[in-house]
């Protein structure tokens, strides 16, 4: 099954339900389900910015489906957004997520983009 890296704290967000869209500066055409990795490099600022000093990294932390890709042509509609995506820094795109699952932790060394997990 496919896998997208992302940066802590951004998919412990994404799992606890407090973020549905993952913000690229890249369009897809893959829409289904992937897997969510936690990359090895957390966004440090992030980290303080949401309050949390530990985070696991270099895991399959959980699953989600890749519905939709929004595309932001300007900074308000990314800005009405905010809630949903919790980004500072404007992004093209938004890949909207459902059914969003944590599971037990595989450790993956990830990549760029989408990629495969076996």
């Amino acid at each position: 099954m496919k896998a997208l890296s992302i940066k802590q704290p951004f998919a412990e967000l994404i799992l606890s339900g407090k973020k549905t869209i993952e913000l690229r500066t890249w369009n897809t055409k893959f829409r289904g389900k992937f897997f969510i990795h936690a990359s090895k490099s957390p966004d440090k600022k992030a980290m303080e910015r949401f309050g949390y000093k530990d985070l696991p990294v270099g895991f399959i932390l959980g699953e989600a489906e890749l519905a939709e890709v929004k595309h932001y042509k300007n900074k308000e509609d990314f800005e009405k957004d905010s809630e949903l995506h919790q980004g500072k820094t404007f992004s093209e795109y938004g890949f909207i997520l459902k059914n969003i699952k944590r599971q037990k932790p595989k450790e993956a060394k990830g990549k760029l983009g989408f990629w495969e997990f076996k």
